[in-house]
């Protein structure tokens, strides 16, 4: 089944890896975004599925993000999935108080990639 996603990282490499590694493996249709505020508008466009947003951003990083989908009914409900390199227990926590679908370690393995999204969302 094909599903689509919204990828925000402000590394192009990781988008391009992320991008290919879900087309490829899962056959998803995958936006990219490469900035919080473009996710805000990529977001409220193309109402993808899901999120899978970097956490270390310029300007607007990751959990700041996430508070402006929430607050904006039209992208309140889409689940969003942090990718983080931060994986300590405190910064999980952290990040579950913003009411995200789950946390994925960076680096991550890009054959493995679309099967962790698919655990974290039930698809």
């Amino acid at each position: 089944m094909s599903h689509t996603l919204l990828l925000v990282d402000d590394e192009d490499d990781i988008r391009e890896v992320a991008q290919l590694s879900l087309e490829m493996t899962a056959g998803w249709e995958v936006h990219t975004a490469s900035s919080g505020a473009q996710a805000l508008a990529a977001a409220r466009a193309l109402k993808p599925e899901a999120i899978l947003m970097d956490v270390m951003m310029p300007e607007m990083d990751g959990p700041t993000t996430v508070r402006h989908l929430k607050a904006d009914p039209e992208t309140a409900g889409i689940p969003v999935i942090l990718l983080t390199a931060k994986v300590q227990a405190s910064d999980r926590a952290a990040f579950e108080g913003l009411g995200v679908a789950g946390v994925l370690a960076k680096p991550f393995d890009p054959m493995a990639l679309a099967d962790e999204v698919a655990a974290v969302l039930g698809w």
